[in-house]
């Protein structure tokens, strides 16, 4: 499939998909003219790298990761210093969800807060 098909059917424009293409993410054929050409696994690629980005990973650890997405489903095992920052990464990333957690009681407690006031104010 050509850029234009796969920035629709994962829902991003094809400036990202090029600049994915840059960063070492995506590697598409090209076709005589010069045109990028997807395989469908490109479709499973692409979320994959949303997902990682969502996460918080930067694009140079998605690089290293999305090799080995693969070889975890075979229990295959990499380079030890590439588990140990792997391992550190998902260590930051939980302490993000920590921080954000309490962020997001702090907001529900304030919106329940002006609720009850708004509805006492009423009444």
């Amino acid at each position: 499939m050509r850029i234009k098909e796969l920035a629709d059917r994962v829902g991003v424009s094809t400036r990202l998909l090029r600049y994915y293409e840059e960063q070492g993410l995506l590697a598409p054929r090209r076709e005589e003219n010069g045109y990028r050409c997807y395989d469908e696994a490109a479709v499973r690629r692409v979320e994959h790298i949303r997902g990682l980005l969502r996460a918080g990973l930067t694009t140079e650890i998605i690089r290293e990761v999305l090799p080995c997405l693969a070889a975890a489903a075979k229990s295959e095992y990499g380079d030890p210093d590439f588990v140990r920052r792997i391992a550190a990464e998902r260590e930051r990333l939980r302490e993000r969800v920590t921080v954000l957690t309490r962020n997001l009681q702090a907001m529900d407690e304030y919106l329940s807060a002006v609720s009850r006031a708004s509805a006492a104010e009423v009444a």
